[in-house]
């Protein structure tokens, strides 16, 4: 997850990192190639018009996770046709630990994939939005989303964190309550002295106090 700092980075100077086909074409006569190579130059040409920090343009290979985790991108574009979804299963398994919004531009009009390609992490999923005036509310719009949905995963995590926390000095009220013979109050205020005097956490020490007794039974 990125940190404060980043996500309060003005989106001009986001550090962009585009997932695309070569612009080579060996083929000239490959009309396909061609138009696929016209695409991905104009998304390149787009981004730089528009003032984004376009740092790398990268294949979607099995190199991909360690070329992302080494260059730090804020924002990853893929730009993919329906033939080439192991593309983004590449950029999704790369971001799989440290988590950035991905954007994906296809010329696709097919729209059954945007129901799994939001599922597994997409933030947009623009179907032939390749013209310069777009492409800056298009990345607005996706990185206001990513970073909403984080807001939410924290709020989630940090709900889920508390809970487990609150079961555990549950647990450990109740185990010293029933050993120790003393009150609800009078376990949790235990449970707090110690954790006062050592500098932990009230469910740090419940926690231990749970394993000691697992240790000595």
């Amino acid at each position: 997850m990125k940190s404060k700092s980043q996500k309060s980075k003005k989106h001009e100077a986001l550090r962009i990192v585009v997932v695309a086909p070569d612009l080579d074409v060996q083929d000239t006569g490959d009309d396909h190639a061609v138009s696929q190579a016209e695409r991905s130059r104009a998304l390149r040409i787009g981004l730089l018009e528009s003032g984004f920090n376009l740092i790398a343009t990268l294949p979607a290979d099995v190199f991909l996770a360690d070329r992302i985790s080494q260059l730090q991108p804020d924002l990853i574009i893929v730009d993919a046709e329906s033939e080439a979804r192991d593309a983004l299963e590449h950029v999704v398994f790369a971001t799989r630990d440290e988590r950035r919004p991905i954007v994906l531009f296809t010329d696709d009009n097919d729209t059954t994939h945007v129901r799994d390609a939001v599922a597994v992490g997409v933030s947009a999923y623009i179907v032939d939005g390749l013209s310069s005036t777009r492409i800056r509310p298009i990345l607005d719009v996706a990185m206001a989303r990513f970073e909403y949905e984080e807001r939410l995963r924290d709020e989630r995590d940090d709900a889920r964190n508390a809970l487990q926390e609150r079961t555990v000095v549950d647990r450990a009220k109740a185990l010293l309550m029933e050993r120790q013979g003393l009150s609800e109050k009078e376990a949790f205020t235990k449970l707090r002295k110690i954790a006062m005097d050592k500098g932990l956490k009230m469910a740090e020490v419940a926690q231990r106090t749970l394993d000691m007794a697992d240790l000595l039974s």
